[in-house]
């Protein structure tokens, strides 16, 4: 029986995604042994139950904060997906600044087409959160794949360990790679 996969990207850039794309031709090694049932691709509303949920990006809103704690509940294995998914890296950025100093200098002051420089209201908006967090300060994480992006090789490495049944041993897969 083919296992359920899913990915998704939260506070990001898709870089990711790039890197999972990348892995070729050797996607369809991975759809012989499990089913994409939620990706950016697949328009699925909701989350699904999956086997494996890789997640891009961090959680920077209260959106994210409630999507990734549905994931969590429903993933059998959670991998986080790249550095701002795991220390929260550039999205992480925002930390050293006040929220709302981030928010003023963005929509208030600058450089605007409307020339009207307010603060956007609508509800269907994001609510940023004070902190931009990693995913394992939210939630239990099972795997971590760090890079900026992270290597093609290192995400279908792990993908293949685990759709085989097997445990990857990313310590090791870091020594072959780097020594």
């Amino acid at each position: 029986m083919k296992k359920k996969l899913a990915t998704v990207w939260l506070g990001g850039c898709s870089g990711c995604h790039m890197s999972l794309l990348d892995i070729d031709e050797r996607i369809l090694e991975v759809v012989k042994l499990a089913d994409i049932v939620k990706c950016p691709i697949v328009d699925g509303k909701e989350f699904p139950p999956v086997d494996i949920a890789l997640v891009e990006g961090s959680v920077t809103s209260d959106e994210h904060l409630q999507e990734l704690l549905h994931i969590r509940e429903v993933s059998k294995v959670l991998i986080a997906l790249g550095d701002c998914a795991v220390t929260a890296n550039v999205t992480g950025m925002r930390n050293y600044l006040k929220k709302e100093d981030v928010l003023d200098h963005a929509y208030v002051k600058a450089v605007s087409n409307d020339q009207q420089g307010k603060m956007p209201g609508h509800p269907a908006l994001l609510k940023l959160r004070d902190k931009v967090l990693p995913l394992q300060e939210v939630v239990h994480v099972d795997y971590a794949i760090p890079g900026c992006p992270p290597p093609a090789d290192t995400i279908f490495y792990v993908l293949a360990e685990l759709l085989n049944d097997r445990i990857p041993n990313l310590e090791q897969e870091r020594k072959l790679k780097y020594g």
